[in-house]
């Protein structure tokens, strides 16, 4: 293990030095990939000294724990228990930072949600789903930012009307974006009595959510003969010129047939730029889902695949309950996760990761 740790002291010696370096200074890709990795083997060393110190002090608390004062050997004592659970805790913590980074981490992504089966009151999902992840996302510090919507109004009772989305695309950056909702992908389905239904019955209803990490434009490059980029008139609720211009960009990617369209800005400019960075990001799906096809069954992760096609949690709204399938977790408080709360849901599956990786790793 002393090897190996040297390692990562020199390696963050190493990138210290590049950051310095102005060619890396100056370019803010390289800049921001090297100051990433900095952080990341900084707290693998980081962690390392901690274990180390905490074996020096429990050695010599161990040592104090044999004195011919009995007095001192009972304070050794309390100590070393202490130091013992400080140092169990310490070495867990280097274990975990030991795990092979997953090459996304720290990217911001794409969180798609798409209206699945259940017609108005799937829309109406998405829509509830779209906001439960902007709630968590402000409480964790992240932007989310809506790239895309396909909205449409459904008629509630007393007269009221909801707004659903057939499709909303959102942009999501900060510096834990993608470890915090790398898990979310997959069919999410409702349990409860839509707002439509006039006799109270149960309805089953989905939306798909699909979380698609940010590119580096050396993961995907397009040529600009590979584009059909057509403008049009912004369709939906008008105002404000938004559908008296030609401001809406729909963008057809011609080898792969991925569209992307984007209308809800009134800036041409704005809605292409938005479109290009949706574009790159299903163009990067595709790229994964075809290397994941190539590979072992073996490598797919205990809390699932990741694929939008797998239903992954069910959300029972007359019992106040939210069941993750891929582990088996059911909770009691949908009231608390719709509304934002997902850290108990979002902990256990990376509770439930890291054991997969430990034990897959040898470091468990």
């Amino acid at each position: 293990m002393d090897d190996k740790m040297l390692v990562f002291e020199r390696r963050l010696e190493a990138l210290d030095r590049q950051m310095m370096d102005p060619a890396i200074a100056s370019d803010g890709r390289k800049f921001r990939e090297v100051s990433q990795e900095a952080a990341h083997v900084r707290q693998v060393v980081d962690a390392w000294h901690a274990v180390q110190r905490l074996e020096t002090e429990l050695a010599d608390a161990q040592e104090l724990a044999t004195d011919d004062d009995p007095e001192v050997r009972e304070l050794a004592k309390l100590e070393v228990e202490s130091l013992d659970d400080q140092l169990t805790e310490a070495r867990a913590a280097l274990r975990l930072l030991l795990l092979p980074r997953d090459p996304y981490e720290g990217r911001p992504l794409m969180l798609e949600i798409r209206a699945g089966t259940g017609g108005d009151e799937a829309a109406l999902f998405a829509a509830d789903l779209f906001r439960m992840y902007s709630r968590f996302g402000d409480e964790h510090g992240l932007r989310v930012e809506a790239m895309s919507t396909s909205p449409i109004t459904v008629g509630g009772g007393s007269g009221k009307t909801l707004q659903g989305f057939k499709e909303v695309v959102a942009a999501v950056t900060g510096e834990n974006a993608y470890s915090l909702l790398k898990f979310e992908a997959g069919v999410h389905r409702v349990q409860r009595v839509p707002a439509t239904e006039t006799q109270g019955r149960i309805h089953t209803s989905a939306a798909t959510v699909a979380v698609l990490p940010e590119p580096d434009e050396v993961e995907v490059k397009i040529e600009p003969g590979d584009l059909d980029i057509q403008t049009m008139r912004a369709g939906g609720p008008g105002g404000q010129s938004v559908n008296t211009t030609d401001s809406a960009v729909r963008i057809v990617h011609l080898p792969t047939k991925i569209t992307v369209q984007c209308q809800d800005e009134k800036s041409q400019h704005k809605n292409r730029e938005k479109a290009m960075r949706v574009l790159k990001a299903r163009l990067l799906e595709k790229l994964q889902g075809e290397q994941h096809a190539e590979e072992s069954a073996a490598r797919k992760a205990m809390v699932g695949s990741g694929d939008r096609s797998e239903r992954i949690r069910t959300y029972n709204y007359p019992q106040n309950r939210v069941t993750d399938h891929r582990i088996n977790l059911t909770l009691y408080k949908l009231d608390s996760i719709v509304e934002g709360n997902l850290s108990p849901l979002v902990d256990a599956l990376t509770a439930e990761w890291q054991a997969e990786q430990l034990a897959a790793n040898d470091l468990s």
